[in-house]
């Protein structure tokens, strides 16, 4: 079975979708379909998780894939699709790739994330991208009580805290001053959100280190990859770490095509000002 997952924008009868219900039953492929935000189940006899959509349908969907422990091809229907493998007129083409075998997995980490209050875990998540936890609205600065392994980094005043994956390290981490890490590596990387103190800075660490978050005094909200905003309490403790399984992700390009996004996409080491033709010397 292949399992499609849509943006609740993407109509049932779209064309490319349609075209690949064709194509799979044609081939005796059971095909099983759902919106995002429908909350769905995956089958177990899924053996691939297609996303119609942008990146965030991607991200949606990567919890269900890691927790079956099944691949998943990102197809970009929206704007900017930096996860996502293929565009819209190349799925039937690559569906017909996976099923002979012709693609590589390329792996990345997940982060589990869980809320404990009064000793109870009251929330719990798993994210591509990033923990981000941050002040409320009406609120000064949060005071955020940091440990790894259960050593003490110390406490920091700021906006806020980004806990991310080197896959998100190009989203939200990177708009607040983290650096831009190699999506397959392992390792997480934790950003302050605007500290007061300025010697404060993102540090890289190993994904089977344990990071808890403590509110001492403050409250405040957060949310894994965008989805749904918890509101946190004083005393609160948010822990995060590496997912048991990582996500494996279809790919048809090579590798370095990480480059060439960070290009294209991102438009990263691309002059603001056309370089001048260098004179003729001949």
């Amino acid at each position: 079975m292949i399992a499609f997952l849509r943006h609740p924008q993407v109509d049932a009868g779209l064309g490319v979708l349609r075209d690949a219900r064709r194509f799979l039953e044609a081939r005796g492929i059971e095909v099983w379909e759902a919106t995002r935000e429908s909350r769905p189940t995956l089958p177990r006899n899924t053996t691939l998780v297609v996303t119609l959509g942008g990146d965030g349908t991607l991200l949606s969907a990567a919890r269900l894939a890691a927790e079956r422990d099944r691949p998943i091809l990102g197809v970009n229907l929206g704007r900017l699709g930096f996860l996502t493998e293929l565009e819209a007129d190349q799925l039937c083409t690559g569906l017909q790739r996976f099923l002979d075998g012709d693609y590589r997995v390329e792996e990345r980490t997940l982060l589990e994330v869980a809320v404990e209050r009064a000793g109870h875990r009251v929330r719990r998540a798993i994210g591509l991208n990033e923990l981000v936890l941050q002040r409320a609205a009406s609120d000064g600065l949060v005071r955020l009580r940091l440990m790894v392994d259960g050593q003490e980094i110390g406490q920091i005043d700021a906006d806020g805290l980004i806990v991310a994956t080197a896959t998100g390290s190009t989203a939200y981490a990177l708009a607040a001053g983290g650096p831009i890490l190699e999506p397959t590596l392992e390792e997480l990387v934790l950003v302050p959100m605007s500290p007061f103190a300025l010697t404060v800075r993102p540090i890289v660490l190993s994904p089977r280190r344990g990071v808890t978050v403590e509110l001492p005094r403050s409250s405040a909200v957060a949310s894994v990859d965008g989805g749904p905003v918890w509101r946190l309490r004083p005393e609160d403790r948010v822990r995060v770490g590496g997912y048991a399984r990582r996500l494996r992700m279809i790919r048809f390009t090579p590798p370095e095509r990480f480059y060439t996004l960070l290009r294209q996409k991102l438009g990263w080491g691309n002059p603001l000002v056309p370089t001048p033709a260098r004179p003729d010397l001949h």
